[in-house]
């Protein structure tokens, strides 16, 4: 079984993809989606967040949203907004945020590698949300949202990419945020080829964003095959929507952190027992970590700059000399009492891409206490955590920009 193969995609209609594309599904609440979706009856929020066509305080999770989401994406294909390519295909994806640019490739990546764990993962799942997941692909026989995956940077696929990305695309979207979203069909029975024999080659692919939506993958492929007498491996249940792209283009952005309280300790107390493992410094501007082991600290309108003591960073363990654990282990467990960042409500989590601002907001609305920013995880250490079979800190990784919805799905015949 090929590690990703080609496949006819369920896109937009000539000229209909502005009006298709959405943000992904997790990246807004309800009221949010709704807002969204005004005056725009063909976005893919329709189906990726069919709640918002359903009354307000409908549960997400009710039998009543799948069924909506299958009407929805019906009635799309039936009206021509959403059209399905007549053979199997790859398709190039490039997304331009500011000077950043990466460039990918849109297939369907095979399930029995990701049980076998030739595509990787580093995060765990919840089962409600692999539920949910399962739930709407069954309902709507389609994988709507792709996995976002990352192979390591291959230079012969790379330069396959960059060529037929100088043609004019098949489709072309800026969003709301800015984010550009550029699409290439490649039908070249040739190039196809060529292409999944290079993947082929590879010894690994690894799963960057979407897990509870590549662990949904491999629950349907497990029914369906139990269901099925005549499985042969062939059929597209076999395999997942993904769109790769090379490891060096990704843009991981800090994932920083505010918390409540001082743990019952008073502020004089606190900076003290800061400095038996870090070097600290008053700073004048906000910080900005620009190295690993260093961190900024807002607490009461004051930034600070932390260094971490270097006898204090582990060598051998990937995942306990990453930033997030660092700090962690060195600062938030011994000194403020969190545990359990997974469940421990004094803790919350804020993207970079919401910058220092949005750590000031929340410390001097009184919300929060103290507010820390870090240094970005890189994609070799994720890759380092997952070829070790470990599993990440929740909230390690803030990948931008995101993966548009609607633009390519994988109809499961």
């Amino acid at each position: 079984m090929s590690l990703i193969r080609a496949f006819p995609g369920l896109r937009p209609a000539e000229g209909r993809a502005a009006d298709v594309a959405a943000p992904p599904y997790d990246v807004m609440n309800e009221a949010e989606a709704r807002e969204m979706a005004v005056g725009r009856p063909w976005s893919f929020l329709h189906i990726s967040r069919p709640e918002i066509d359903l009354p307000e305080g409908t549960d997400p999770y009710a039998p009543e949203v799948y069924t909506k989401a299958a009407e929805n994406l019906s009635k799309m294909q039936q009206e021509g907004i959403l059209v399905r390519d007549a053979k199997p295909s790859y398709y190039v994806y490039r997304l331009t945020m500011g000077d950043h640019q990466q460039t990918g490739l849109v297939a369907a990546a095979s399930v029995e590698a990701y049980d076998n764990d030739r595509i990787k993962k580093h995060e765990f799942t919840r089962p409600a949300k692999e539920d949910d997941r399962v739930r709407q692909v069954d309902a709507l026989n389609a994988q709507t949202g792709p996995v976002f995956l990352v192979y390591p940077s291959a230079p012969a696929v790379d330069s396959m990419l960059v060529q037929i990305s100088q043609n004019p695309p098949d489709m072309d979207v800026t969003a709301a945020e800015g984010v550009r979203h550029e699409i290439w069909l490649l039908d070249d029975d040739d190039k196809v080829a060529e292409l999944t024999l290079e993947f082929d080659q590879m010894s690994a692919l690894y799963v960057a964003d979407g897990h509870h939506r590549s662990a949904a993958g491999s629950r349907v492929t497990g029914s369906r095959k139990a269901a099925n007498q005549h499985h042969t491996g062939d059929e597209s249940y076999n395999y997942f929507l993904s769109v790769i792209f090379p490891h060096n283009q990704m843009q991981i952005l800090d994932y920083n952190r505010v918390v409540k309280d001082l743990n019952g300790l008073d502020q004089e107390a606190f900076l003290s027992r800061i400095e038996a493992f870090f070097q600290l410094q008053p700073s004048d501007q906000p910080v900005k970590p620009g190295q690993a082991a260093e961190f900024g600290m807002y607490l009461d309108k004051q930034w600070y700059r932390l260094r971490l003591d270097p006898t204090r960073i582990p060598n051998d363990d990937p995942v306990a000399k990453l930033d997030v654990s660092l700090l962690a282990s060195n600062l938030i467990e011994p000194l403020l009492g969190i545990s359990d960042p997974r469940r421990d409500s004094r803790i919350d989590f804020v993207g970079g891409i919401r910058g220092l601002a949005g750590l000031e907001q929340r410390v001097d609305s009184g919300e929060m206490a103290v507010a820390f920013s870090l240094f970005p995880t890189s994609m070799e250490e994720l890759m380092a955590v997952a070829d070790a079979g470990e599993v990440m800190p929740p909230k390690s990784t803030w990948f931008e920009p995101k993966l548009a919805d609607g633009l390519v799905s994988h109809v499961l015949d």
